[in-house]
């Protein structure tokens, strides 16, 4: 199974996804700030990888406190939890795992300082190996929508890259094919990161699991086409109405498959539900660096000091989500109900 995030000898260490698919660099880091940049410029991404990659930068931070009371070691802590929560406005996992983090350290408010670090890296560690189990569970709920002979679209990457491993998506993709079934992805490029044929891709031929690789502005054809049978996704944040946030291209897709008649499915855990917004018109959309649409790997594609526009992310509105894959189970609609029923 890919590594993606892991905590060796008192350090924070990740895959470098930017270097990806043609170099395989691990990146070290000893200090909470490297870890918050490494988050905001993607060096890691994917909700539920963001989270815990936040939780193992809180908990490295918080080895280099010193503090001689609990009161002091908070003060100091706020300003970690503080630089985390500057990095990426929309993946909810994010804030989940810095509220964790928090609620973790004021529970275990009384013990001695160097006892209380101990926790917080424990409970970081827990954290990933929490996600890598919910992805394996949520991955065989997600299976069962899968039959032998389907072919399957997916977009951006939501593998084990995305994950501290596994995925969520590909979880579901990786189950089906755990259980011999007969199945063929395709994978849109997904600019203008290019996840799909970066990284997916990357992760499906490891695995030696069929897909074809094609452009975003391909679906469409393919689809009429008959070649898919149903689209699985990922989410960055879930609305307690359903809608969902993922990486832009998202919704466009989601139309397509209902002018289609195709499912269109999202697979995401628990902590990617925000029950406190009620639909996703309330979701931060993070507006990235113009360069990332004017330049393919360095390389100018564009009229330089041209206006460019360039969201992360869109929210697909639930009435074109046939359901939501959790690892405590499938929410179908009415989402408001199943959804909140999922996260009790």
């Amino acid at each position: 199974m890919i590594q993606t995030i892991e905590w060796i000898n008192n350090k924070v260490v990740m895959i470098d996804q930017t270097r990806l698919p043609t170099e395989e660099v691990y990146r070290e880091y000893d200090n909470y700030k490297d870890v918050a940049q490494a988050i905001k410029n993607m060096v890691i991404r994917g909700a539920p990888a963001i989270g815990v990659a936040a939780a193992m930068g809180i908990a490295l931070g918080a080895q280099s406190i010193s503090a001689n009371s609990y009161e002091e070691f908070s003060t100091k802590m706020k300003e970690i939890l503080e630089e985390m929560a500057k990095t990426r406005p929309t993946a909810v996992n994010l804030f989940w795992a810095i509220e964790e983090m928090r609620r973790c350290a004021e529970a275990h408010r009384h013990l001695p300082i160097p006892q209380l670090k101990e926790v917080l890296k424990n409970r970081a560690l827990q954290i990933r190996d929490e996600d890598i189990q919910i992805n394996r569970i949520l991955g065989k709920y997600g299976a069962q929508l899968i039959k032998s002979g389907d072919t399957i679209l997916t977009h951006c990457n939501a593998g084990a890259l995305a994950t501290a491993g596994y995925g969520t998506a590909l979880g579901v993709i990786r189950a089906a094919y755990e259980e011999g079934k007969q199945i063929h992805v395709f994978v849109d490029e997904t600019r203008p990161f290019l996840q799909g044929s970066r990284l997916t891709a990357w992760e499906l031929a490891k695995e030696n699991i069929p897909l074809t690789l094609i452009t975003d502005n391909m679906a469409g054809y393919f689809m009429r086409k008959g070649k898919i049978n149903l689209i699985i996704v990922g989410a960055d944040r879930i609305a307690a109405n359903g809608d969902v946030a993922n990486k832009i291209g998202t919704y466009s897709l989601a139309v397509l498959a209902k002018e289609h008649g195709i499912p269109f499915y999202v697979a995401a855990p628990i902590s990617t539900l925000d029950l406190s917004i009620r639909s996703g018109d309330q979701i931060p959309i993070e507006e990235r660096n113009p360069q990332e649409v004017t330049q393919i790997a360095g390389k100018q594609i564009a009229p330089e000091a041209i206006q460019v526009a360039n969201p992360a992310f869109d929210v697909t509105p639930h009435e074109y989500i046939t359901a939501i894959i959790t690892e405590k189970g499938i929410a179908w609609p009415p989402y408001e109900e199943s959804l909140a029923k999922l996260a009790r």
